[in-house]
Order: C-alpha cells, then structure tokens, then sequence
C-alpha cells in the first residue's frame, strides 16, 4: 500500500475492534490487520468449555449489546459470533492473514512489514495485540528427562486426549482450576501450587460481582496511576461449584512439585510419582518484537507507555492487561480504553 492510513490497527481481537469502532465515529482513515485467518483473536483457540466471568449485560463492547440472557455468562463460541458480527455491523476494515514482522519509524510516521509481504504505512499505529501467542512455562529441573508430555494451557481444548491419565496442572488461576475440574471427571487431576487457592465469590447478595464492582467505581478506578503499586489478583473466580470440587479433591492440590525424572514428577518430601502429561497454567508474556526497533519497549520486551500512550509518538495500546483500570483488556473493559486512545490520537493527528 502506497496510501498512508491515518491509523494502523495490530489485532482483530475485542481490542482491535473497539478500537475500530472509535476510530470510525472519528472519521478517519485505518486498516486492522489480524494474524490469523479469523476475526477475533485470541477467542478461536481458547478451550472450548471456557465462559465468561461477567455476564452477558455487563459484557457489552461499544455500540452493541452482548446479546442473550442478560445474567447468562456467554460461552467462548458466543463470544466468537458477537465479534464476528461487531466487525460486520459496524464495517470495519480488518484484513487477516497479516502477521506484523517489523515497525519501522518513517518520514510521516509509520512503516509495517507483515510476514505476508506486505507493507502498510500510516500516521499512527494502535497495538491491540495479547500475549497469548507467548505461552510461559516455566524451567523445571529434570524436565529434559521427562517422557511424559509437557503442554500449556494454551494448547488444551477439551478432556478428551486426556481420558484415564495422571495429569497434574501447574498453576492456581482461573484457567487451572476451570481446566482441572473439567478433567477431574475423566482423568486422575492434580493442581500444584505454590500457594493454596483463594475465590472469590461470583455473586453476593444475589448480585453477580461485575454488578458491586461497578456500583462502587472499582471497576474503572485509574489504577495505573499507582504504579507498582496497583493491585493485582490471583483468585479465582467461583461462580459455585470450583470451590466445592477442589474441597473434595476433585482436582486436589498439592505444593508444587522440585523437579521431573524419567516417568513423572518429584514432590517436596522426595516422593516420586508417575504421571502422562503436565499441563502449565502459567500466563503469559509481552509478544511485541516487532515494536522492538523503536525502542518501543523495556529491556524485558514489555512496552513502555502510560495508560496506553507510548513513550513513542504516534504510537498507543488497546488491551493491555491493567492499562488504566481494573478492567482493562477484558470485553468489558476495552470500549472505554479504546475511546480514551482515540481521543489523544486524534488530537495527535492535528497538531
């Protein structure tokens, strides 16, 4: 493309496209480009039992109500079809298959190099990629050794593969303990922790808890502004039956184990124990090289910026986790992000 765009979008996700949707009510001119051959990002290649946290009316995205029941909490395919079908009532333009490979800095702001071949040019570029393309796993010692199967959760799909075997999870979040309950019913399940687990309470007092967090404000409070300082949680949100389960051991959770030999894993008190497969339900990280030759980023890979506005001109962020609230990088949450990016790119983009 020999036109410079006002704007470049990385990401077809829920950030990508509420981003498109304000950037539209602006009037100005931009291109979303998605790695994938889908609209959505990550949410094809989640597993398929995943629902989210909030329900459905509190998990609109700008301009269109999350549809269904309004206290349902939406399942991954229904996140799938809304985003589908936000992209197409609202138009945007989004071309997949485009997997950005370098950022150059050019004469009037931007140049991006996808892997496809192509190159796009553009005044501004707003990053609204995740990390989910970055698994983290952790090194254990002896996993070299090890003839079971190690995977992330990021791989996992359903119970089926792991039917009738030893399997232990590595991690405490809402990913291991939905992932190891739903194999505790076919497979012998085991979460190792380095705490115990905590939940929270989905619903008080008859009310989901979206609906508490967004009465008193907590949900949009700027916590960026504290810096390290700003909170952040490990708990695990139980709409009812997680807590139970873990209780009753199904999965159990036991301290994380020191290492791996040959056939399975080596508990703190030396125990040796025979296992198939180890799944780490261990996060993410930053996955922005690209953004790397414009000194975009800090010495580990994440980027430099505060509340989405880069330490580079021209450049922003839509989706990062705690960008300027609690809710930030969640469907809920990147509406009011996106709205905030635009705005100052906009205001960028006339001077």
């Amino acid at each position: 493309m020999n036109e410079i765009l006002d704007t470049i979008v990385i990401g077809g996700g829920q950030a990508g496209l509420a981003s498109g949707y304000h950037l539209k009510k602006k009037g100005l001119r931009f291109l979303i480009l998605e790695t994938s051959d889908k609209v959505g990002g990550s949410w094809p290649h989640y597993y398929d039992s995943l629902k989210l946290f909030s329900p459905a009316r509190f998990s609109s995205m700008p301009g269109m109500k999350f549809p269904g029941e309004a206290n349902d909490y939406p399942k991954r395919d229904e996140v799938i079809r809304y985003l589908n079908e936000y992209r197409t009532r609202f138009q945007l333009p989004l071309r997949t298959n485009q997997r950005v490979a370098t950022v150059e800095k050019g004469s009037e702001g931007f140049i991006i190099y996808t892997l496809a071949g192509d190159t796009f040019r553009a005044k501004t570029i707003i990053n609204a990629t995740g990390s989910f393309h970055n698994p983290y796993k952790p090194v254990i010692p002896g996993q070299d050794t090890f003839r079971g199967r190690l995977v992330h959760s990021s791989q996992y799909r359903n119970p089926e593969p792991f039917r009738n075997q030893r399997v232990i999870i590595v991690g405490r979040g809402n990913s291991a303990v939905q992932i190891g309950v739903e194999l505790s019913e076919v497979s012998k399940t085991t979460l190792a922790v380095l705490q115990p687990i905590q939940f929270v309470n989905q619903k008080l007092w008859g009310q989901d808890l979206h609906f508490w967090i967004k009465l008193i404000g907590f949900d949009t409070f700027p916590f960026w502004r504290l810096g390290k300082n700003a909170p952040s949680s490990s708990a695990v949100n139980d709409p009812g039956p997680y807590k139970t389960r873990i209780a009753e051991g199904k999965p159990n959770q036991q301290p994380m184990f020191t290492s791996l030999y040959e056939d399975g894993v080596i508990w703190p008190d030396g125990t040796k124990e025979a296992v198939d497969t180890i799944i780490f339900a261990t996060g993410y990280r930053p996955n922005l090289p690209y953004l790397q030759g414009i000194n975009a980023l800090d010495a580990e890979g994440r980027p430099l910026h505060r509340a989405g506005i880069s330490n580079v001109p021209g450049l922003y962020y839509v989706g990062l986790e705690g960008q300027r609230s609690f809710a930030s990088a969640t469907l809920r949450g990147v509406g009011p992000d996106a709205k905030f990016i635009v705005k100052r790119l906009f205001s960028y983009l006339k001077l």
